[in-house]
């Protein structure tokens, strides 16, 4: 089973925000080029989004399934390979301190990924996940930044309200 970790500065919320929205899948999922949601309300039970994958001038489309869900630090998938099969995807966010610990645990589950997993196998899915924590752990640290002001804007603000007799 292919297991990583990556402990990501931002809160388990924020993270969960990103996991949490279907259309984003594509900016941290490692091999997608363009993801939506095709069924249900993402992340619920049984939702789906699509995906593509470009292979040179070819582009295979599949779909991700939520099968579970505790909302704010599980997410249970279950992501479609054509010919290769299934792969179960677990994600975990664990709080730790002020940050989120993420843990992805994947292995295939019906299909050739199945047949053909081995060491080898393994191997290229932990550089995969590796790859995909740090672009989610980049989304992720964007998004915080976004959603907080800039530390001058605060202080323009504040000295503007204390001119203007407000407090």
């Amino acid at each position: 089973m292919a297991v990583r970790h990556r402990l990501i500065k931002v809160s388990p919320q924020t993270v969960w925000s990103v996991l949490a929205d279907g259309s984003r899948y594509a900016e941290w999922v490692v091999g997608t080029s363009g993801s939506e949601p095709v069924r249900g309300q993402w992340p619920q039970v049984g939702s789906a989004i699509g995906f593509s994958v470009p292979l040179g001038p070819l582009r295979l489309t599949n779909e991700t399934v939520v099968r579970y869900c505790e909302e704010g630090s599980e997410l249970g998938l279950e992501a479609q390979a054509g010919a290769l099969g299934t792969a179960r995807i677990a994600i975990e966010l664990r709080p730790w301190g002020e940050h989120c610990l993420v843990v992805v645990d994947e292995h295939p589950l019906q299909g050739a990924g199945g047949l053909l997993h081995n060491v080898g196998m393994e191997a290229l899915i932990q550089i995969r996940h590796r790859a995909m924590l740090a672009r989610l752990a980049r989304v992720c640290e964007e998004e915080a930044r976004a959603e907080r002001p800039e530390s001058g804007q605060v202080r323009r603000r504040a000295a503007h309200d204390m001119g203007s007799g407000r407090a």
